[in-house]
């Protein structure tokens, strides 16, 4: 599952079932905007047609006739269920017709078949004629799974008859019969066994690897960033923020593109990419399909082959159909890979509450991404740290989960900087000094923290309000500096309490900076409940600033004036 040779083009195998298809996609999407002869060709088994992913990304790739090549190796065994036992429709290659895209079907142990079919596949993709479908009837000799003592669903008769068709026996036979002696043939032979046989005499004498190496592959190298020393007089809201670092990356660096449903033509539901697609066309800022597999499976593709991809969550409680391709993709490929590939991805998007939007588009998701090795998390509270963070995460060469609060899009403006610039990760802000209490609050909470804090000084208690700006990599320091000048700390955020991201700074604080307590670590956020639609109990549900103000009083009382 780790083999790949990216200098090559070869983006390696996978250990997700159908996953390479979504990437082929995006690589060949990558390749026509290029404009070059590359093609996208992806190898995967009969039971990756049945996975929604395939299903997206063919209609994207028929779509935009991409240039693309699917070879489907019908194992006939999708682990030990049959094709006929979990395919309606048994020959695969139909499925092609419903997006538009030629479908074959061959004998995939005929190596003339399958060379000739590729070959006019190719020619295809190369005169801008889309993909193709191949379906190579073929069949696999061992057990999907490696795990041993598994009951048996196969006949010996059924294997032995597969066997008999080996395709390199066939192939030896037809040479032979066109007069290519056994020699010349059992040279081929010799000269591959020798080139096996060194191979695996060089894995068994390399030594173990140190655990060393361990971390310098999970993230590349992050990019010097440098915030500017004024920000000047201008200010700007949140939206318009985020939409000026969109639009001066894409000028910047040509490799920047941007797709998502709804983000060309509306300029997204929020007015995020407004006015974009005029600038740089819809090849750049591209509208998708409803298709949050195939547009994650996209963007990790491009990713991979040299393009920047900024994907729009339109709502983040949908990145929930995305989660293969970020978690396990996305985030682990660089690892997979010996520590080499690149994924400079952004996926960007309206997370949290306030604005009515019920249950299923109000989450809080943040936790989910910052218990991932792999992944960047960032949460800008401000509009200047908006736009400075946004070109950041676009000029990462590592995957970043970039979250937008929806009442922040709504809330007033703030000075931000006309020209371009860049924040560093990993750098908290205070955004209010104080020596009695420190408050942690992350995107939304930020100003309702500033309001409590201004609240409690009428009553003598001085809050510190720190927003750590991203939550992965963590300024830890700049938390613990605090709680060792303030002695308190109470976080706020507005998802759950159980298992949110103020656990991990409490435990954070209780180990590193335990000796300077004098109150126990509070935690506001959101009571286990799902976000109501109503809106009395929609603002009982997010974190007031009032609530805040009260964990701040009951850590400090007993202090002295």
């Amino acid at each position: 599952m780790h083999v790949a040779a990216l200098d090559l083009n070869v983006l390696g195998a996978n250990g997700i079932v159908g996953a390479g298809v979504g990437i082929a996609t995006g690589a060949g999407f990558s390749a026509k905007l290029r404009n070059d002869e590359t093609i996208g060709i992806a190898f995967f088994g009969d039971g990756s047609v049945n996975e929604g992913s395939f299903h997206e990304a063919l209609n994207m790739a028929g779509l935009w006739r991409l240039p693309i090549v699917y070879v489907c190796e019908n194992n006939q065994y999708g682990l030990s269920a049959s094709v006929s036992e979990s395919s309606a429709v048994p020959q695969l290659s139909r499925r092609a017709a419903s997006y538009g895209i030629p479908g074959i079907t061959i004998d995939g142990n005929d190596v003339e078949a399958v060379y000739t079919a590729v070959l006019e596949a190719v020619s295809q993709a190369r005169r801008g004629e889309g993909p193709t479908f191949i379906e190579a009837l073929t069949y696999r000799w061992g057990d999907h799974s490696m795990r041993g003592n598994l009951p048996r669903y196969r006949t010996h008769d059924e294997e032995h008859t597969w066997i008999t068709k080996d395709p390199i026996a066939q192939l030896e036979r037809i040479l032979t019969g066109r007069g290519v002696s056994l020699e010349a043939l059992g040279s081929i032979r010799e000269a591959v066994e020798q080139e096996l046989s060194e191979a695996e005499a060089f894995a068994k004498s390399s030594p173990e690897p140190d655990p060393s190496v361990l971390e310098s592959a999970v993230y590349a190298p992050h990019i010097a960033a440098r915030e500017p020393e004024g920000i000047g007089e201008r200010e700007i809201g949140f939206v318009q923020a985020l939409n000026e670092a969109l639009s001066l990356e894409m000028e910047r660096d040509e490799q920047v593109v941007l797709f998502g449903e709804d983000v060309g033509k509306i300029g997204g539901i929020f007015g995020v990419s407004t006015g974009l697609l005029d600038r740089f066309g819809p090849e750049r800022v591209r509208d998708t399909p409803i298709s949050e597999a195939g547009i994650a499976g996209l963007g990790v593709g491009a990713a991979l082959t040299g393009m920047r991809p900024v994907i729009e969550v339109q709502f983040f409680d949908f990145v929930t159909l995305m989660m293969d391709m970020i978690v396990n993709q996305a985030a682990k490929l660089r690892f997979m890979l010996g520590g080499t590939a690149k994924v400079p991805l952004v996926v960007r998007g309206p997370q949290g509450a306030g604005i009515r939007m019920a249950a299923q588009h109000s989450q809080c998701l943040e936790t989910w991404f910052t218990q991932v090795p792999g992944l960047m998390v960032v949460a800008p509270s401000t509009p200047y740290d908006a736009k400075g963070l946004l070109a950041t995460a676009i000029r990462e060469d590592n995957p970043v989960v970039f979250l937008e609060h929806k009442l922040l899009y709504l809330t007033g403006k703030g000075p931000v900087p006309e020209g371009t610039y860049a924040i560093p990760f990993g750098k908290a802000t205070v955004r209010r000094r104080g020596k009695d209490v420190t408050i942690v609050a992350t995107q939304a909470m930020v100003p309702r923290a500033i309001t409590a804090a201004n609240d409690l000084a009428r009553d003598g208690i001085d809050a510190e309000v720190i927003d750590p700006r991203t939550l992965w990599p963590l300024d830890e320091d700049a938390i613990l500096t605090s709680v060792r000048k303030t002695h308190r700390l109470v976080i706020a955020h507005e998802a759950p309490v159980q298992h949110g991201f103020g656990a991990e700074l409490a435990s954070l604080v209780q180990e590193r900076a335990f000796d300077w307590l004098d109150a126990p670590i509070l935690r506001v956020g959101a009571p286990r409940i799902p976000m109501p639609y109503n809106d009395a109990l929609e603002r009982y549900v997010i974190p007031s600033a009032q609530r805040i103000a009260e964990a701040a009083r009951r850590s400090c009382e007993g202090l002295e004036a």
